[in-house]
């Protein structure tokens, strides 16, 4: 047996159909299995909250092990992982191949799988994952929701403190009136730019559909521009928000709805291009663990991209069309989690680096959010403390753009920011790096 693994991570399918994967004795065998070995590594004390929690757990136990730590204590470790991956992807030495086949994320996953089965998660939370509906409903009224979730509106944020568990200080998005979806317009396809020929379609996410239409509005710009005849489709959301509450087979059913919704454009020769990495990583690599015998999920896995590493691949293929101009001010650019668990490298970096004489600074580290987890009432304060790295980087730097292409981390980050004793300049609105991408080129 090795000590640890240099060979590349792999992971297994996620078998949650076995009736095995929610037995709760079994369940407690394989966390007391993986929580030892990671108390004697601790390699990832510095990524997340659940591995401080998990290590002090055992240390202030009666034996400062795991023998005498009760079970219903593992629940805190639990609660604070966000499914980030970053564990998995760039610390843990023991994740498959290597013979103790370490998977926490996954493992944290079977465990709300077991809580969902069993009822327990929460009302508010379960509500939080339904952005579909959300967002359609929000969007006809964004004018009074938006009012509602700003900060510091003492009227609505400590009602749903109360109600939904949401802290009153977390920024939250907000709504657009006009889905990207339902925009018709087209715009002009480049012919004379060296991609043209290319043809794909833009996968919305709920995000860029209901929150920043921005961000679909640029992709689309800029790809036409450099000659790619893009569609719009978005049937229904990638379901990572119920990933993140265990529920997998409503995963697993969006997986095969949606993969069916895209074949026949990727039948007729359309890459597929989502806008936000937590989305993309889905498509991409969770979706095919967690339904493994349908063909329309591992062609859609083999057809995805994220929105900058589609960019960055034109750019090195075929190269990019004329009319990219320098900027003003410089840019600081969050690599989030899910974009670094898609192991593309700094897709974002390498796209903004095309832009001529770019002051780039560049952060890869969490921002602390984790999707919905880092707005919640017991966890905001402690996303701001894992985030305070990145929001002191980011001020230091004092770019006029903070971006991320995890919309949520750059909000979250800039709000780490302004918590800060620090002076900085004013920040453009700008969240993710293809809006940027778009301005250089003037679209």
């Amino acid at each position: 047996m090795s000590e640890g693994s240099l060979e590349a991570p792999m992971r297994h399918p996620v078998p949650w159909q076995d009736p095995e994967f929610y037995d709760e004795a079994k369940l407690d065998d394989e966390l007391r299995r993986v929580f030892d070995i990671c108390h004697g590594c601790r390699r990832c004390f510095n990524l997340c909250d659940s591995f401080p929690k998990l290590f002090d757990l055992i240390d202030e136990s009666e034996s400062g092990e795991l023998d005498t730590v009760d079970s219903k204590d593992f629940k805190p470790v639990v609660d604070a992982c966000t499914l980030c991956d970053m564990c998995f992807m760039t610390k843990c030495p023991y994740v498959p191949p290597h013979e103790f086949n370490l998977d926490f994320p996954h493992l944290m996953l079977r465990y709300r799988a077991v809580e969902q089965k069993k009822g327990q998660i929460p009302f508010s939370a379960k509500q939080l994952t339904k952005t579909d509906r959300n967002g359609k409903l929000a969007s006809k009224v964004s004018g009074l929701v938006n009012w509602a979730g700003k900060c510091g509106n003492s009227v609505t944020r400590p009602i749903m403190e109360s109600v939904a568990d949401i802290h009153r200080d977390a920024k939250l998005p907000e709504y657009s009136s006009q889905p990207f979806a339902d925009k018709k317009t087209a715009p002009t396809v480049n012919k004379d730019a060296p991609a043209y020929g290319r043809k794909a379609v833009l996968y919305a996410t709920c995000f860029a559909n209901y929150n920043n239409p921005h961000i679909g509005d640029a992709a689309r710009a800029v790809l036409a521009q450099n000659g790619v005849e893009t569609e719009v489709v978005y049937p229904r959301c990638c379901g990572m928000p119920q990933l993140e509450q265990g529920d997998i087979a409503a995963v697993a059913e969006s997986a095969k709805q949606t993969s069916a919704d895209l074949m026949p454009w990727i039948e007729k020769g359309y890459d597929v291009i989502a806008l936000v990495p937590s989305c993309a990583l889905m498509l991409k690599f969770e979706w095919p663990l967690l339904v493994t015998d349908d063909e329309n999920v591992t062609k859609l896995s083999a057809a995805t991209s994220d929105i900058t590493e589609y960019i960055v691949g034109i750019a090195k293929k075929e190269g990019l069309a004329d009319g990219i101009k320098a900027l003003d001010g410089g840019v600081t650019v969050h690599i989030s989690c899910h974009s670094r668990a898609q192991n593309m490298g700094q897709k974002a970096a390498e796209m903004l680096r095309l832009i001529p004489d770019l002051k780039l600074n560049v952060i890869e580290r969490c921002s602390g959010h984790g999707g919905s987890w880092g707005i919640m009432k017991e966890n905001f304060e402690v996303a701001l403390k894992v985030g305070k790295p990145v929001a002191r980087k980011a001020a230091d730097a004092n770019s006029k753009y903070v971006l991320s292409e995890c919309p949520l981390a750059r909000d979250h980050i800039v709000q780490g920011i302004e918590k800060l004793d620090k002076p900085v300049d004013k920040i453009d609105t700008m969240q993710h790096p293809v809006e940027l991408f778009a301005r250089a080129f003037g679209v």
